[in-house]
């Protein structure tokens, strides 16, 4: 089944204890495509100013990405951050942002876009994720992924968004700002009540938790990586990989989200390798299966 992600595309400088990556291509929807686009077609929805330095359709090329929602947009600057990491990279340091192009207008949806039953939508204002739902027309599953500033100053949006989206993605600090609750089982059942079906709290290098409209809980740990390089991107990874799977199965319950949640994690296994995008781009769908084998042994008991 079709997917579709609207998110940011952007030029990030990076730097890690293994070094500074400059102007590299970044931004939610670059990674959740290469991520998705492994498991189906992914309709990619982003805009970019047009000093961009990336040719995003070169940059695709072979993946089954669609580019009809990318607009590059004239007169407009291309969405710029500036993030490190330091000790377990667990979290990253924001050293400076240039929203440009994102504090402007979202793009429109194509309307070979409008019949996609999948979507999710990025990390950005929610005020802007309501406003593509509102050009969808009929859908199947919607996910959502947000962050603290959100919370903090667009919090009454975001509830309004929640009442229109079947799943919420967010980290353990966020569950907790947003619902008030220190113990992340009580923050995942107070968000479940704001109107989503499922959450999934992720918990960086300790894994993540799914947790359903039932009060079933699934705990899934990270995959065992001997070397984190740029953690940048790797909530993204596992977002697309996830997304992709359940658009690929068309079905949503809670036995195909707990496949989901391991590919995605495996995918998201590779961005966190290298720099920028070169960790996934080296992955193929035999390594990420030979991965999610080796994830399943280390699990079962």
């Amino acid at each position: 089944m079709s997917l579709i992600v609207t998110g940011s595309i952007g030029v990030d400088t990076i730097t890690t204890p293994y070094g500074c990556n400059h102007d590299c291509i970044g931004g939610s929807a670059i990674y959740f495509s290469l991520a998705a686009s492994f498991f189906t077609n992914v309709n990619f929805m982003g805009v970019a100013g047009e000093d961009c330095p990336f040719d995003l359709a070169d940059f695709f090329a072979g993946r089954n990405v669609n580019l009809d929602g990318l607009e590059i947009r004239k007169g407009s600057k291309t969405f710029r951050w500036s993030g490190s990491y330091q000790g377990t990279m667990n979290e990253a340091h924001t050293d400076a942002v240039e929203l440009n192009v994102l504090a402007e207008d979202p793009p429109h949806v194509p309307d070979t876009y409008r019949d996609s039953e999948y979507v999710f939508l990025a990390n950005t204002n929610p005020a802007l994720q309501m406003k593509l739902l509102d050009e969808m027309g009929r859908t199947s599953f919607v996910a959502a992924d947000t962050m603290n500033l959100w919370i903090t100053t667009a919090k009454d949006d975001l509830l309004r968004l929640m009442e229109r989206i079947d799943m919420l993605i967010l980290n353990d600090g966020e569950a907790k700002l947003l619902t008030g609750q220190p113990n992340l089982i009580n923050a995942a059942k107070a968000i479940l009540d704001m109107g989503p079906q499922y959450v999934i709290i992720k918990k960086g290098e300790h894994g993540s938790m799914l947790y359903d409209y039932a009060g079933q809980m699934f705990l899934l740990p990270a995959y065992p990586t001997a070397l984190v390089i740029d953690p940048t991107g790797a909530g993204d990874s596992f977002a697309g990989g996830m997304m992709g799977y359940l658009a690929q199965a068309n079905t949503v319950d809670y036995v195909t989200m707990r496949k989901a949640m391991v590919y995605g994690t495996v995918v998201s296994s590779f961005t966190i390798g290298d720099f920028s995008v070169h960790g996934i781009q080296t992955a193929t769908m035999e390594k990420i299966d030979e991965r999610f084998e080796l994830l399943r042994k280390v699990t079962q008991f």
